[in-house]
C-alpha cells in the first residue's frame, strides 16, 4: 500500500498501526461528521476478567452534526484517572509496562481540549515507541472519495467489524499476551497491548 486514509482513533487497535507501518504515507480524516460507537473516543484493552472497553466522555455539540476535529473532551467522571488505573491493572505485570509507563502516564495528567488533538499525539507517541515514524498528514476538508492513489480504511477499523475477516490479505500475527492462558489470544486490541507485551519486538508483529 502506498497511501492510506484513516479515521482518528483513541489508542487505536493493532490493525491501525499495521496499516501505518506498511504504507508509505497516511492521511487522517479531520472533517467527517462525528459518530458514536467508533474508535474515535474508545479503545479495548485486555485484563484479568477479559476485554475491557475504555471510553472518553465528550462534550455534546449544539448542532446535530459536528466535525470530528471540533469535538471537545469532557472532564466528566474523572475518566483520566479511571483509564490509567485500568491500564495499570491490565498491564502492570506485562514484560514492558515499566519501560513505557512513564511516557504514557502524562497523557492522563494533561488536559486536552479537543479529542482529535489528543488522539493524534497518542498515535504519534505509539509510533515512536514502536520504532517507526510514518508520514502522516491531515485532510483540509471532508473526502467524499479517497484520492486516486489512496486506499480508504476510514470505516474499516471499527469496533463492530472484524478487521481480519474483512481483510485476510493483511496478516495480523498472534503474539504473547499476559492472559492468553485464561482467555486465549485476543486479536486487535489497542496497540498498547502489543507494546506492553512485546516491546521492541512489536515491529515483527506489525510487519506480518
Amino acid at each position: 500500500m502506498s497511501t492510506i486514509l484513516l479515521s482518528s482513533a483513541y489508542l487505536p487497535p493493532v490493525s491501525y498501526f499495521t496499516l501505518l507501518y506498511r504504507s508509505e504515507k497516511c492521511t487522517i480524516e479531520r472533517y467527517c461528521h462525528y459518530t458514536k460507537q467508533t474508535y474515535r473516543n474508545r479503545c479495548h484493552i485486555s485484563g484479568a476478567n477479559g476485554i475491557l472497553p475504555l471510553s472518553i466522555p465528550i462534550v455534546k455539540p449544539d448542532t446535530p452534526k459536528c466535525h470530528t476535529c471540533d469535538i471537545r473532551i469532557s472532564d466528566h467522571g474523572e475518566w483520566r484517572h479511571l483509564h490509567w488505573n485500568a491500564i495499570v491493572s491490565a498491564y502492570g505485570s506485562s514484560p514492558f509496562f515499566e519501560y513505557y509507563a512513564d511516557e504514557l502516564h502524562p497523557f492522563y495528567e494533561k488536559k486536552y481540549e479537543f479529542l482529535f488533538d489528543y488522539n493524534c499525539e497518542l498515535t504519534q507517541w505509539l509510533c515512536r515507541s514502536f520504532g517507526f515514524e510514518p508520514e502522516i498528514g491531515y485532510t483540509d476538508e471532508y473526502r467524499m472519495q479517497p484520492d486516486e492513489d489512496e486506499t480508504d480504511f476510514r470505516e474499516e477499523i471499527h469496533p463492530k467489524k472484524i478487521f481480519a475477516e474483512r481483510h485476510p490479505e493483511i496478516a495480523l500475527p498472534e503474539y504473547y499476551q499476559v492472559f492468553t492462558q485464561r482467555h486465549g489470544f485476543v486479536r486487535d486490541l489497542s496497540a498498547i497491548d502489543l507494546l506492553f507485551n512485546m516491546g521492541p519486538e512489536s515491529l515483527f508483529v506489525l510487519r506480518g
